[in-house]
């Protein structure tokens, strides 16, 4: 789902993390500014709970106007206090264990439809379920754009939590991957995603984030297939190592989807560099230039040196490539010297949970594009 990276804590504490690409997970950025920016993005799905008129939550509406009456000065107490209630008002009443297919995610809609929160299975052990239950997943999107012209051609997807502990997604991610739910809470982020890219404009990309052993899981497949994305619209950008690749050329990975126009996006950081043959294998459509090769290349003439390489490699398989992480306009002016398809960044367009964000992106680039006069 590079970004936005963090998770906002009932008291309002968000997590800070550079945009460098590096994540080995379905990726979140933030920066410290962006506290008082995900506080606002509370108070709008917060709004946009209490205004829906659907007679079977209103219990649900009346319970959070009591939270909040509660909390006044903290709507993100209120928040994740009215999605813990609205997920054991939805529990099964039965006392017997139901015992799940180990490979089941369960998925819970709340009120807001841009939210969802966490599964977990009958069998994890109880710990782990504790922890992971009550946390709530979140998608930002942080817009593409094309260069020279500044077009928004797309948004990636990037996942943020609502926790008690403020814990960043990264934290999040690789705890999950540690207890064995990886893949269960990266298949998560990645229906999350898929939902909020109903309010995405039909014009741009939506490119999601897996690493590659999830990518290559069944229920990923039919997410994808089943999603209102038409498949051109759709990027998988694969995470982490390179080592496991050998599912997504596959008749059982991502080959038949991409068949059928789904494209395929690698980060071009050091590892990737000294793996050309998983390159090779792989084909991807799009290479993107993490942060660590962006960071000073207008003074650096080595991160230029290692930039030209990686677009060479990108010409020679027919790939596009999107430098991540732009955060100055001298960095913007060395990509786009480079020929580089197109940018993503601090300095071009911060992530966003709301639609109306995603929307005005589209509608402004349309607007500059059009002749003066």
């Amino acid at each position: 789902m590079a970004q936005e990276e963090g998770s906002l804590s009932p008291d309002g504490r968000a997590d800070a993390a550079r945009q460098d690409g590096t994540n080995a997970s379905p990726r979140a950025e933030t920066s410290a500014p962006a506290e008082a920016t995900l506080r606002e993005q509370v108070k709008d799905i917060i709004e946009s709970i209490l205004a829906d008129t659907e007679p079977r939550s209103e219990a649900a509406r009346a319970k959070l106007g009591a939270l909040l009456e509660a909390h006044p000065e903290d709507p993100q107490r209120a928040l994740l206090e009215h999605l813990q209630e609205t997920r054991k008002d939805a529990a099964p009443a039965s006392a017997v264990p139901v015992h799940l297919e180990s490979a089941s995610v369960h998925l819970e809609s709340v009120d807001a439809a841009r939210t969802v929160s966490v599964p977990v299975s009958h069998e994890v052990r109880e710990g782990i379920q504790s922890v992971l239950a009550d946390k709530l997943l979140l998608t930002a999107f942080q817009p593409v754009h094309a260069l020279p012209t500044g077009e928004v051609v797309g948004v990636e997807a990037l996942t943020r939590f609502v926790g008690e502990d403020g814990a960043g997604a990264d934290v999040w991610f690789s705890e999950a991957a540690a207890a064995g739910l990886g893949t269960e809470l990266e298949i998560a982020a990645l229906h999350c995603a898929l939902t909020a890219a109903h309010d995405v404009p039909e014009t741009m990309s939506v490119a999601l984030n897996l690493t590659p052993v999830t990518s290559s899981d069944p229920r990923v497949r039919n997410l994808l297939a089943a999603a209102a994305l038409a498949p051109d619209r759709i990027i998988v950008e694969l995470t982490g190592s390179l080592a496991d690749v050998g599912g997504q050329t596959g008749r059982d990975g991502l080959g038949p989807l991409r068949a059928l126009g789904l494209r395929l996006a690698i980060s071009a950081s050091g590892a990737a560099l000294v793996a050309l043959e998983r390159v090779e294998q792989l084909r991807p459509d799009i290479i993107k230039l993490d942060r660590h090769l962006i960071e000073g290349i207008e003074s650096s003439e080595g991160q230029r040196i290692r930039a030209r390489a990686i677009v060479e490699l990108a010409r020679e398989i027919g790939a596009e490539v999107i430098a991540v992480g732009i955060e100055t306009a001298e960095e913007l002016e060395e990509v786009t010297a480079l020929q580089i398809t197109a940018a993503q960044g601090y300095l071009l367009g911060r992530p966003s949970v709301h639609p109306l964000d995603w929307s005005a992106w589209s509608i402004r680039a349309q607007t500059e594009a059009q002749p003066a006069g």
